[in-house]
């Protein structure tokens, strides 16, 4: 049986120790950002090479109060990735989906992969996750720590998470204490929904509706609906063509 994150938002303070566990677990060095400038406290601003994991601060004023919007963003590890549709085109192997685990990994052969063919993995993922290091050419995001999770262990930012908000094990037990979670913030909260539960291994529970926390917390309607031969259709018959290995 696959597993599946849990992410509670509505117990998030922003305290990012989940972003910076995995940073440490990667072993990722730090990042030159800047916070002044653009009207926020979130930092970096975005997801990057260096960072699989960004918290991202919503301010938002929703009826009579002021709403400070927290969103652990990372890779949702999509049941049926659409990243991977353009990968496989130009090269099976590419990206794999783990079957114990359900992991999505982008295996160090990406590195090679010609831009357009990453551009495309990037327009085909609805949750804007995939990234490109410009000097290495690595393509990376959440790996899930699978290489923890296959020993028995939780990923970093689970682990590091001090507040609940950060949850990881079976699918099934995952899905009913998100639901049992839902039953409870639904009442103070009457829009609170679980994102894309069906569609990814990534749950997570919001107080408001997605698009409150940041434009692609949420895939667009209809997304999932997609075939995979409509997804390839999509790509073109000339870019199949120059791009088969």
């Amino acid at each position: 049986m696959s597993k599946t994150f849990f992410i509670d938002t509505t117990r998030c303070t922003a305290c990012r120790g989940c972003q910076v566990a995995c940073k440490e677990w990667q072993g990722f060095e730090g990042n030159q950002t800047k916070q002044v400038g653009w009207g926020s406290h979130q930092n970096p601003p975005d997801l990057n090479p260096k960072n699989y994991k960004v918290v991202r601060f919503s301010e938002q004023k929703l009826k009579d109060r002021v709403a400070w919007n927290f969103f652990p963003d990372q890779c949702r590890h999509c049941v049926d990735p659409s990243c991977k549709y353009p990968a496989d085109e130009y090269k099976k192997g590419l990206v794999i989906l783990d079957e114990e685990t359900g992991a999505v990994i982008y295996t160090d052969a990406c590195r090679d992969m010609p831009k357009d063919v990453f551009q495309q993995m990037l327009d085909f993922c609805p949750y804007n996750i995939p990234r490109r290091d410009e000097k290495t050419g690595v393509i990376n995001k959440c790996d899930m720590c699978v290489e923890r999770v296959k020993e028995g262990l939780v990923p970093m930012c689970v682990k590091a998470c001090p507040t609940g908000t950060m949850n990881f094990g079976e699918r099934e037990d995952m899905i009913d204490l998100a639901k049992k979670r839902l039953g409870i913030v639904k009442k103070e909260f009457p829009e609170a929904q679980i994102i894309d539960e069906e569609a990814v291994r990534v749950l997570y529970l919001v107080a408001y509706k997605p698009e409150t926390y940041f434009k692609t917390a949420a895939a667009k309607p209809g997304t999932f609906d997609v075939t995979r031969k409509e997804a390839l259709a999509k790509m073109g018959q000339s870019f199949r063509n120059f791009f088969r290995v």
